[in-house]
Protein backbone atom coordinates (compact mmCIF):
# COMPACT_ATOMS: atom_id res chain seq x y z
CA UNK A 1 0.00 0.00 0.00
CA UNK A 2 1.61 3.39 -1.12
CA UNK A 3 0.86 5.70 1.38
CA UNK A 4 2.42 9.60 1.51
CA UNK A 5 2.82 11.77 5.02
CA UNK A 6 1.16 14.77 2.67
CA UNK A 7 -1.98 13.29 2.13
CA UNK A 8 -2.89 12.70 6.31
CA UNK A 9 -5.53 14.66 8.52
CA UNK A 10 -6.37 13.74 11.74
CA UNK A 11 -9.45 12.81 10.19
CA UNK A 12 -8.56 10.91 7.33
CA UNK A 13 -8.81 7.29 9.15
CA UNK A 14 -12.75 7.87 8.35
CA UNK A 15 -11.98 6.86 5.40
CA UNK A 16 -10.78 3.39 5.92
CA UNK A 17 -12.66 0.59 8.03
CA UNK A 18 -12.33 1.20 11.88
CA UNK A 19 -11.68 -2.70 13.28
CA UNK A 20 -13.26 -3.20 16.64
CA UNK A 21 -15.13 0.00 16.84
CA UNK A 22 -18.71 -0.15 18.52
CA UNK A 23 -21.79 0.35 16.56
CA UNK A 24 -22.58 3.68 18.17
CA UNK A 25 -26.73 4.28 18.02
CA UNK A 26 -26.88 8.23 17.61
CA UNK A 27 -23.86 9.38 15.28
CA UNK A 28 -25.51 13.19 15.91
CA UNK A 29 -25.06 12.44 19.73
CA UNK A 30 -21.90 11.52 19.18
CA UNK A 31 -20.82 14.25 16.52
CA UNK A 32 -21.88 16.64 19.65
CA UNK A 33 -19.78 14.54 22.21
CA UNK A 34 -16.62 15.04 19.87
CA UNK A 35 -16.72 19.00 19.50
CA UNK A 36 -16.84 19.36 23.25
CA UNK A 37 -14.12 16.88 23.73
CA UNK A 38 -11.83 18.92 20.81
CA UNK A 39 -12.56 22.24 22.82
CA UNK A 40 -11.22 20.87 26.62
CA UNK A 41 -7.62 21.13 26.86
CA UNK A 42 -4.95 18.34 26.21
CA UNK A 43 -4.41 15.57 29.02
CA UNK A 44 -0.57 15.82 27.94
CA UNK A 45 1.43 18.30 26.08
CA UNK A 46 3.54 17.39 22.50
CA UNK A 47 7.05 18.11 24.65
CA UNK A 48 6.14 15.50 27.21
CA UNK A 49 5.93 13.01 24.21
CA UNK A 50 8.85 14.03 22.52
CA UNK A 51 10.92 13.50 25.57
CA UNK A 52 9.64 9.93 25.87
CA UNK A 53 10.53 8.97 22.28
CA UNK A 54 13.97 10.41 23.38
CA UNK A 55 14.25 8.16 26.25
CA UNK A 56 12.98 5.09 24.24
CA UNK A 57 15.58 6.19 21.40
CA UNK A 58 17.91 5.17 24.79
CA UNK A 59 15.86 1.47 24.83
CA UNK A 60 16.37 0.95 21.44
CA UNK A 61 20.34 1.41 21.35
CA UNK A 62 20.32 -0.92 24.28
CA UNK A 63 21.00 1.63 26.96
CA UNK A 64 17.62 1.57 28.73
CA UNK A 65 14.89 -0.55 29.63
CA UNK A 66 11.19 0.04 29.28
CA UNK A 67 8.63 -1.11 32.07
CA UNK A 68 4.79 -0.48 30.75
CA UNK A 69 2.51 -1.41 33.06
CA UNK A 70 -1.00 -1.30 34.66
CA UNK A 71 -4.75 -1.99 33.86
CA UNK A 72 -5.92 -4.37 31.71
CA UNK A 73 -9.23 -2.43 31.37
CA UNK A 74 -9.51 0.82 33.63
CA UNK A 75 -13.07 0.79 35.30
CA UNK A 76 -14.75 4.05 36.20
CA UNK A 77 -15.57 2.48 39.94
CA UNK A 78 -12.22 2.30 40.75
CA UNK A 79 -10.35 5.59 40.09
CA UNK A 80 -9.96 6.60 43.63
CA UNK A 81 -6.68 8.28 44.93
CA UNK A 82 -5.67 5.15 46.94
CA UNK A 83 -5.65 2.62 43.75
CA UNK A 84 -3.94 5.27 41.62
CA UNK A 85 -0.90 5.30 44.36
CA UNK A 86 -0.99 1.51 45.28
CA UNK A 87 -0.81 0.93 41.45
CA UNK A 88 2.05 3.34 41.63
CA UNK A 89 3.99 1.98 44.39
CA UNK A 90 4.09 -1.34 42.46
CA UNK A 91 5.06 -0.16 39.01
CA UNK A 92 8.22 2.16 41.20
CA UNK A 93 8.84 -1.34 43.13
CA UNK A 94 9.43 -2.80 39.96
CA UNK A 95 11.67 -0.14 38.44
CA UNK A 96 13.97 -0.07 41.61
CA UNK A 97 14.54 -4.06 41.58
CA UNK A 98 14.95 -4.08 37.45
CA UNK A 99 17.33 -0.80 37.93
CA UNK A 100 19.13 -2.11 40.56
CA UNK A 101 19.86 -5.80 38.93
CA UNK A 102 20.57 -4.18 35.48
CA UNK A 103 22.49 -1.10 36.02
CA UNK A 104 20.24 0.69 33.12
CA UNK A 105 17.80 3.41 33.55
CA UNK A 106 14.22 1.84 33.38
CA UNK A 107 11.69 4.00 31.30
CA UNK A 108 8.31 4.40 33.57
CA UNK A 109 4.92 3.87 31.19
CA UNK A 110 1.72 3.44 32.26
CA UNK A 111 -1.30 1.95 31.24
CA UNK A 112 -3.21 4.55 33.16
CA UNK A 113 -5.33 7.69 32.58
CA UNK A 114 -7.08 6.36 29.21
CA UNK A 115 -6.91 2.41 29.27
CA UNK A 116 -10.52 2.97 29.23
CA UNK A 117 -11.51 0.48 25.86
CA UNK A 118 -11.20 -3.18 25.11
CA UNK A 119 -11.33 -4.79 21.56
CA UNK A 120 -12.92 -8.11 22.02
CA UNK A 121 -13.21 -11.41 20.33
CA UNK A 122 -16.78 -11.67 20.02
CA UNK A 123 -19.17 -8.59 19.46
CA UNK A 124 -21.81 -10.19 21.49
CA UNK A 125 -22.30 -11.93 24.78
CA UNK A 126 -25.09 -14.41 25.66
CA UNK A 127 -26.23 -15.41 29.02
CA UNK A 128 -28.88 -17.63 29.91
CA UNK A 129 -30.31 -17.21 26.15
CA UNK A 130 -30.31 -14.10 26.15
CA UNK A 131 -27.85 -12.07 23.33
CA UNK A 132 -26.42 -8.67 23.67
CA UNK A 133 -23.82 -6.47 22.63
CA UNK A 134 -19.77 -7.13 24.43
CA UNK A 135 -18.86 -5.12 27.17
CA UNK A 136 -16.04 -3.14 25.22
CA UNK A 137 -14.60 -0.74 28.35
CA UNK A 138 -16.15 2.13 30.47
CA UNK A 139 -15.66 4.31 27.85
CA UNK A 140 -18.10 2.73 25.15
CA UNK A 141 -20.60 0.79 27.42
CA UNK A 142 -21.39 -0.74 30.89
CA UNK A 143 -19.96 -4.24 31.99
CA UNK A 144 -23.34 -4.99 33.78
CA UNK A 145 -25.45 -7.34 31.63
CA UNK A 146 -28.85 -5.67 30.57
CA UNK A 147 -29.48 -3.83 27.20
CA UNK A 148 -29.74 -0.36 28.58
CA UNK A 149 -25.60 -0.65 30.22
CA UNK A 150 -24.57 -2.39 26.86
CA UNK A 151 -25.71 0.55 24.27
CA UNK A 152 -22.94 2.30 23.10
CA UNK A 153 -23.18 5.69 24.89
CA UNK A 154 -21.31 8.95 23.65
CA UNK A 155 -21.36 10.44 26.94
CA UNK A 156 -18.69 8.02 28.00
CA UNK A 157 -16.52 9.51 26.46
CA UNK A 158 -16.35 12.57 28.00
CA UNK A 159 -16.62 10.59 31.47
CA UNK A 160 -13.22 9.17 30.84
CA UNK A 161 -11.80 12.32 29.61
CA UNK A 162 -12.46 13.60 33.06
CA UNK A 163 -11.70 10.81 34.93
CA UNK A 164 -8.55 11.00 32.89
CA UNK A 165 -7.61 14.37 34.11
CA UNK A 166 -7.92 13.33 37.65
CA UNK A 167 -6.18 10.74 37.41
CA UNK A 168 -2.86 13.00 35.91
CA UNK A 169 -3.12 15.48 38.50
CA UNK A 170 -3.07 12.73 40.75
CA UNK A 171 -0.09 10.92 38.97
CA UNK A 172 1.87 14.60 39.43
CA UNK A 173 1.18 15.07 42.16
CA UNK A 174 2.94 11.79 43.40
CA UNK A 175 6.09 11.34 41.05
CA UNK A 176 6.80 14.89 41.51
CA UNK A 177 5.97 16.42 44.94
CA UNK A 178 8.21 13.77 46.90
CA UNK A 179 5.91 10.25 47.53
CA UNK A 180 8.35 9.05 44.11
CA UNK A 181 11.38 9.83 45.79
CA UNK A 182 13.87 7.15 46.73
CA UNK A 183 14.27 8.05 49.72
CA UNK A 184 10.81 6.98 50.18
CA UNK A 185 11.62 3.69 48.54
CA UNK A 186 10.62 1.90 51.96
CA UNK A 187 7.10 3.42 51.89
CA UNK A 188 6.45 1.44 48.98
CA UNK A 189 6.29 -2.03 49.98
CA UNK A 190 2.45 -2.69 50.72
CA UNK A 191 1.60 -4.30 53.92
CA UNK A 192 0.19 -7.63 52.30
CA UNK A 193 2.97 -7.31 49.84
CA UNK A 194 5.95 -7.07 52.83
CA UNK A 195 5.08 -10.16 54.69
CA UNK A 196 5.46 -11.90 51.59
CA UNK A 197 9.00 -13.57 50.58
CA UNK A 198 8.87 -10.91 47.38
CA UNK A 199 8.19 -8.23 49.81
CA UNK A 200 11.17 -8.95 52.35
CA UNK A 201 13.74 -9.44 48.74
CA UNK A 202 12.44 -5.81 48.11
CA UNK A 203 13.61 -4.61 51.57
CA UNK A 204 17.13 -6.04 51.31
CA UNK A 205 17.34 -3.78 48.13
CA UNK A 206 15.71 -1.11 49.93
CA UNK A 207 18.37 -1.23 52.36
CA UNK A 208 20.97 -1.52 50.27
CA UNK A 209 19.69 1.45 48.43
CA UNK A 210 19.07 3.72 51.75
CA UNK A 211 22.39 3.21 53.17
CA UNK A 212 24.18 4.21 49.46
CA UNK A 213 21.81 7.67 50.31
CA UNK A 214 23.22 7.44 53.41
CA UNK A 215 26.61 7.54 52.37
CA UNK A 216 25.81 10.04 49.82
CA UNK A 217 24.82 12.42 51.80
CA UNK A 218 27.53 12.22 54.38
CA UNK A 219 29.81 12.69 51.65
CA UNK A 220 28.93 16.24 50.89
CA UNK A 221 26.11 15.63 48.63
CA UNK A 222 22.44 17.40 48.43
CA UNK A 223 20.44 14.86 47.72
CA UNK A 224 17.08 17.51 47.93
CA UNK A 225 19.49 19.08 44.74
CA UNK A 226 19.26 16.16 42.57
CA UNK A 227 15.83 15.68 40.53
CA UNK A 228 16.28 12.36 39.83
CA UNK A 229 16.12 11.19 43.87
CA UNK A 230 13.46 13.46 44.54
CA UNK A 231 10.94 12.05 41.74
CA UNK A 232 10.84 10.36 38.54
CA UNK A 233 9.85 10.85 34.58
CA UNK A 234 6.47 8.71 34.30
CA UNK A 235 4.30 8.43 31.28
CA UNK A 236 0.62 7.74 30.34
CA UNK A 237 -0.51 5.23 27.60
CA UNK A 238 -2.82 2.91 26.25
CA UNK A 239 -4.13 1.27 22.97
CA UNK A 240 -5.81 3.83 20.64
CA UNK A 241 -9.22 2.12 19.48
CA UNK A 242 -12.13 4.14 20.00
CA UNK A 243 -11.20 7.01 17.06
CA UNK A 244 -13.36 9.68 17.48
CA UNK A 245 -12.13 9.96 21.67
CA UNK A 246 -8.30 9.98 19.74
CA UNK A 247 -9.15 12.07 16.95
CA UNK A 248 -10.82 14.74 19.18
CA UNK A 249 -7.75 15.20 21.84
CA UNK A 250 -5.23 15.72 18.87
CA UNK A 251 -3.97 19.05 18.58
CA UNK A 252 -1.34 20.70 16.05
CA UNK A 253 1.84 21.57 18.12
CA UNK A 254 3.09 25.64 18.07
CA UNK A 255 6.70 24.97 17.84
CA UNK A 256 7.24 21.99 15.85
CA UNK A 257 3.85 22.31 13.31
CA UNK A 258 3.29 18.26 13.89
CA UNK A 259 0.19 16.90 15.16
CA UNK A 260 -0.20 14.80 18.83
CA UNK A 261 -2.86 12.49 20.20
CA UNK A 262 -2.94 14.78 23.44
CA UNK A 263 -4.87 11.73 25.28
CA UNK A 264 -1.62 9.91 26.20
CA UNK A 265 2.33 10.24 25.92
CA UNK A 266 2.33 6.84 24.45
CA UNK A 267 -0.59 4.95 21.85
CA UNK A 268 -0.32 1.79 20.74
CA UNK A 269 -2.27 -0.17 17.81
CA UNK A 270 -3.52 -3.82 19.05
CA UNK A 271 -3.02 -7.20 17.46
CA UNK A 272 -6.44 -6.83 15.66
CA UNK A 273 -6.66 -2.98 14.62
CA UNK A 274 -3.34 -3.65 13.06
CA UNK A 275 -4.69 -4.24 9.24
CA UNK A 276 -2.30 -2.22 7.05
CA UNK A 277 -5.40 -0.48 5.22
CA UNK A 278 -7.36 -0.06 8.60
CA UNK A 279 -8.74 3.32 10.27
CA UNK A 280 -6.18 2.97 13.34
CA UNK A 281 -2.89 2.65 11.31
CA UNK A 282 -4.00 5.47 9.25
CA UNK A 283 -4.86 7.37 12.40
CA UNK A 284 -1.53 6.62 14.09
CA UNK A 285 0.93 6.65 11.42
CA UNK A 286 0.12 10.83 11.38
CA UNK A 287 0.87 11.80 15.11
CA UNK A 288 4.45 12.21 16.44
CA UNK A 289 3.81 10.60 19.75
CA UNK A 290 6.21 7.17 19.97
CA UNK A 291 3.73 4.32 19.11
CA UNK A 292 3.51 0.37 19.90
CA UNK A 293 2.40 -1.99 17.65
CA UNK A 294 1.36 -5.57 19.11
CA UNK A 295 2.99 -8.01 17.12
CA UNK A 296 0.72 -11.37 17.24
CA UNK A 297 1.86 -14.87 15.89
CA UNK A 298 0.05 -14.50 12.94
CA UNK A 299 1.84 -11.54 12.07
CA UNK A 300 4.22 -12.53 9.09
CA UNK A 301 7.21 -10.84 8.02
CA UNK A 302 6.04 -9.17 5.22
CA UNK A 303 3.47 -7.73 7.30
CA UNK A 304 5.67 -6.39 10.06
CA UNK A 305 7.84 -4.60 7.43
CA UNK A 306 5.34 -3.37 6.32
CA UNK A 307 3.72 -1.57 9.38
CA UNK A 308 6.97 -0.67 10.36
CA UNK A 309 7.39 1.34 6.61
CA UNK A 310 4.00 2.65 7.20
CA UNK A 311 4.59 3.79 10.92
CA UNK A 312 7.91 4.88 11.23
CA UNK A 313 9.05 5.59 7.82
CA UNK A 314 11.80 7.84 8.62
CA UNK A 315 13.16 5.14 11.33
CA UNK A 316 13.92 7.28 14.25
CA UNK A 317 14.87 5.49 17.37
CA UNK A 318 12.08 5.56 19.54
CA UNK A 319 9.63 5.94 17.63
CA UNK A 320 7.86 2.01 17.61
CA UNK A 321 8.09 -0.19 19.98
CA UNK A 322 7.19 -3.45 18.91
CA UNK A 323 5.48 -5.49 21.48
CA UNK A 324 5.35 -9.68 21.22
CA UNK A 325 2.85 -11.02 22.46
CA UNK A 326 2.98 -14.67 20.73
CA UNK A 327 1.94 -17.20 24.01
CA UNK A 328 4.39 -19.43 25.46
CA UNK A 329 3.67 -22.08 23.10
CA UNK A 330 4.30 -20.38 20.23
CA UNK A 331 6.96 -17.17 20.65
CA UNK A 332 10.03 -19.82 19.86
CA UNK A 333 8.61 -20.52 16.76
CA UNK A 334 7.34 -17.36 15.53
CA UNK A 335 9.39 -14.24 16.73
CA UNK A 336 13.10 -15.10 15.54
CA UNK A 337 12.11 -14.31 12.15
CA UNK A 338 10.69 -11.08 12.80
CA UNK A 339 13.50 -9.91 15.15
CA UNK A 340 15.91 -11.00 12.13
CA UNK A 341 13.59 -9.44 9.75
CA UNK A 342 14.23 -5.80 11.79
CA UNK A 343 17.77 -6.10 12.38
CA UNK A 344 18.52 -7.22 8.46
CA UNK A 345 16.48 -4.17 7.75
CA UNK A 346 18.00 -2.03 9.76
CA UNK A 347 15.09 -1.01 11.78
CA UNK A 348 15.65 0.81 15.14
CA UNK A 349 12.75 -0.13 16.86
CA UNK A 350 12.42 -1.43 20.12
CA UNK A 351 11.54 -4.54 20.89
CA UNK A 352 9.25 -5.32 24.36
CA UNK A 353 7.83 -8.77 25.62
CA UNK A 354 3.86 -8.40 26.56
CA UNK A 355 3.43 -11.94 28.22
CA UNK A 356 -0.10 -11.82 29.13
CA UNK A 357 -2.08 -11.91 26.27
CA UNK A 358 -0.70 -15.26 24.41
CA UNK A 359 -1.13 -16.77 27.50
CA UNK A 360 -5.27 -16.58 28.45
CA UNK A 361 -7.26 -19.22 29.55
CA UNK A 362 -10.22 -20.00 31.16
CA UNK A 363 -10.20 -21.99 34.55
CA UNK A 364 -12.66 -24.78 35.39
CA UNK A 365 -14.65 -22.50 37.52
CA UNK A 366 -15.33 -20.35 34.06
CA UNK A 367 -13.09 -17.27 35.16
CA UNK A 368 -10.41 -16.14 32.46
CA UNK A 369 -6.72 -16.81 34.29
CA UNK A 370 -3.79 -16.91 33.36
CA UNK A 371 -0.61 -19.27 35.01
CA UNK A 372 2.70 -17.24 36.28
CA UNK A 373 4.72 -19.99 35.10
CA UNK A 374 3.76 -19.14 31.20
CA UNK A 375 3.77 -15.54 31.81
CA UNK A 376 7.28 -16.01 33.18
CA UNK A 377 8.18 -19.06 30.76
CA UNK A 378 7.53 -16.20 27.32
CA UNK A 379 9.16 -13.44 29.13
CA UNK A 380 12.36 -15.98 29.81
CA UNK A 381 12.48 -17.41 25.93
CA UNK A 382 11.84 -13.21 24.90
CA UNK A 383 14.95 -12.65 26.72
CA UNK A 384 16.93 -15.99 25.53
CA UNK A 385 16.02 -15.57 21.55
CA UNK A 386 17.46 -11.57 21.43
CA UNK A 387 20.67 -13.06 23.51
CA UNK A 388 21.25 -15.71 20.49
CA UNK A 389 20.44 -13.24 17.84
CA UNK A 390 22.76 -10.20 19.73
CA UNK A 391 19.71 -8.06 20.11
CA UNK A 392 18.35 -5.87 22.87
CA UNK A 393 15.49 -7.12 25.15
CA UNK A 394 13.96 -3.57 25.35
CA UNK A 395 11.21 -3.53 27.94
CA UNK A 396 8.02 -5.84 29.56
CA UNK A 397 4.46 -5.06 28.98
CA UNK A 398 2.51 -6.23 31.64
CA UNK A 399 -1.13 -5.90 33.53
CA UNK A 400 -1.27 -5.59 36.77
CA UNK A 401 -2.80 -3.80 39.72
CA UNK A 402 -1.38 -2.50 43.21
CA UNK A 403 -4.90 -4.36 45.35
CA UNK A 404 -4.58 -7.93 46.33
CA UNK A 405 -6.32 -9.60 43.68
CA UNK A 406 -6.65 -13.09 42.91
CA UNK A 407 -6.98 -13.11 39.06
CA UNK A 408 -3.75 -15.08 37.87
CA UNK A 409 -2.46 -18.18 39.43
CA UNK A 410 0.61 -18.82 40.90
CA UNK A 411 3.73 -16.45 41.00
CA UNK A 412 4.73 -15.55 44.85
CA UNK A 413 0.92 -15.46 45.96
CA UNK A 414 0.47 -19.58 45.21
CA UNK A 415 -2.50 -19.19 44.47
CA UNK A 416 -4.48 -22.29 42.91
CA UNK A 417 -8.17 -22.38 40.96
CA UNK A 418 -9.90 -22.67 44.07
CA UNK A 419 -8.53 -19.15 45.00
CA UNK A 420 -9.68 -17.70 41.92
CA UNK A 421 -13.08 -16.41 43.58
CA UNK A 422 -11.65 -15.01 46.49
CA UNK A 423 -10.99 -11.28 44.96
CA UNK A 424 -11.71 -11.71 41.44
CA UNK A 425 -12.77 -7.60 40.07
CA UNK A 426 -11.41 -7.52 36.79
CA UNK A 427 -13.61 -6.36 34.86
CA UNK A 428 -11.91 -7.51 31.73
CA UNK A 429 -8.46 -9.78 31.55
CA UNK A 430 -6.78 -10.74 34.32
CA UNK A 431 -4.11 -9.35 36.45
CA UNK A 432 -0.84 -9.73 38.37
CA UNK A 433 -1.42 -8.63 42.18
CA UNK A 434 1.48 -6.59 43.89
CA UNK A 435 2.94 -9.85 45.19
CA UNK A 436 2.88 -11.50 41.98
CA UNK A 437 4.39 -8.12 39.66
CA UNK A 438 6.97 -7.93 42.43
CA UNK A 439 8.16 -11.36 41.75
CA UNK A 440 7.74 -10.89 38.09
CA UNK A 441 10.11 -7.61 38.48
CA UNK A 442 13.04 -9.80 40.45
CA UNK A 443 13.10 -12.54 37.41
CA UNK A 444 13.53 -10.33 35.08
CA UNK A 445 15.80 -8.77 37.27
CA UNK A 446 17.76 -12.25 36.82
CA UNK A 447 17.54 -12.09 33.15
CA UNK A 448 18.54 -9.16 32.77
CA UNK A 449 21.73 -9.33 34.55
CA UNK A 450 22.13 -12.99 32.69
CA UNK A 451 21.80 -11.14 29.21
CA UNK A 452 24.54 -8.28 30.39
CA UNK A 453 26.94 -11.25 31.26
CA UNK A 454 26.71 -13.30 27.97
CA UNK A 455 26.57 -10.65 25.45
CA UNK A 456 29.34 -8.69 24.01
CA UNK A 457 26.91 -6.67 22.23
CA UNK A 458 23.09 -4.85 22.45
CA UNK A 459 22.54 -3.99 18.39
CA UNK A 460 19.74 -3.35 17.02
Amino acid sequence: MEVSPNDWTHGSWRTRHAAQSPTWPDLDHLARVERQLATKPPLVFAGEARTLQAHLSQVASGKAFLLQAGDCAESFDEGSADAIRDKLKVILQMAVALTYASGVPVIKVGRIAGQFAKPRSDEFEERDGVRLSAFRGHIVNGDEFSAEARRPDPERLLAAYHQSVATLNLLRAFTTGGFAALSRVHAWNQEFVANSLEGKRYEVVADEIERALQFMKACGIDLHDDGALQGVDFYTSHEALILPYEEALTRQDSLTGEWYDCSAHMLWIGDRTRQLDGAHVEFLRGVANPLGLKVGPTMSVDELVSLVDVLSPDNVPGRLTLIARMGDALIDEKLPALISAMRTEGRAVVWACDPMHGNTFVASGGQKTRHFDDVLSETSKFFSLHQAMGTWPGGLHIELTGDNVTECLGGGSRLNEGDLDLNYTSICDPRLNATQSLDMAFHVAEFLQRYSAGSGARSL
